[in-house]
């Protein structure tokens, strides 16, 4: 598959990675609707593209992302928007690519340093794994804004963290270090600025190298196990579990533990 870039947005095959890189520092790497859109196809695609087995989020500059860029995505007419234009627009960007990067089976990888802002934060929340510099800050500019929080925001953060340290983020616009990010569990982990490409290099590494299918399975079944209960949860299991065996990674998983060595799998 082609993953083109946009811009603002890099998009780069590298082997089993596909590598988004927001590029555009000058405004933060705020997103505008074409980066939006492009992040939003390039995921999909990945989804279903068998050669890619990780996907990395970084950013070009001194910030990962300052959030949505609210003047781009409201100079696009002269005249006010009809009521309900924000309803009907939010379906098809920002709340389309939250879901998506949760439902995807591809293990992503976030690696932010400087401000991760609003959906910023947010991209990091919904990826699997997040490394961040130690001094890096994760910022909800909602209340400060005067508006109500978007893209999963009020969903995310509570399911990670709880409502207490929620509404601190949320309702009184705490601003919080990667370090604290790490420590409250929001992130996988914080590292020093200088540690943090080769720590992600190493993290996305390992995912890449991972068996694939059981990795994506795994994925779905712990996100889609939010909403069940029990019974139709070990049901999913039991599926996955099937599927899973049957793929070559398990034989190779199975041949390696029979000849004490570590196995080496293709991700099929």
């Amino acid at each position: 598959m082609s993953y083109d870039s946009v811009p603002g947005l890099r998009a780069e095959r590298q082997g089993p990675v596909l590598r988004l890189t927001f590029d555009r520092a000058d405004r933060r790497n705020a997103v505008n609707d074409v980066m939006l859109d492009a992040m939003i196809a390039h995921l999909a695609a990945a989804g279903i593209d068998e050669s890619v087995r990780v996907i990395r989020i970084d950013a070009e500059g001194r910030d990962f992302c300052a959030g949505s860029d609210l003047i781009a995505n409201n100079a696009r007419s002269e005249r006010k928007p009809r009521v309900g234009s924000t309803q009907r627009r939010l379906p098809n960007k920002a709340n389309r690519l939250i879901p998506l990067m949760l439902e995807t089976q591809v293990p992503i990888v976030s690696v932010v340093r400087g401000w991760a802002v609003g959906l910023g934060f947010h991209i990091a929340l919904a990826s699997d794994f997040c490394a961040a510099a130690d001094d890096a800050r994760f910022w909800e500019p909602f209340m400060a804004r005067g508006f109500t929080p978007d893209s999963g925001a009020a969903w995310l953060l509570p399911r990670l963290i709880g409502m207490v340290r929620t509404r601190q983020l949320l309702m009184l616009g705490e601003k919080i270090t990667g370090a604290t990010a790490a420590e409250w569990g929001i992130i996988h982990v914080a590292v020093s600025v200088d540690q943090l490409d080769a720590t992600a290099t190493e993290l996305v590494t390992r995912l890449g190298d991972a068996p694939t299918v059981a990795l994506g399975l795994t994925k779905w079944l712990l996100q889609s196990g939010n909403g069940l209960d029990l019974d139709r949860h070990l049901q999913n299991e039991a599926m996955a579990l099937e599927l899973s065996s049957r793929s070559e990674d398990f034989g190779e998983g199975l041949a390696a533990f029979r000849d004490k060595r570590d196995a080496k799998f293709q991700g099929r």
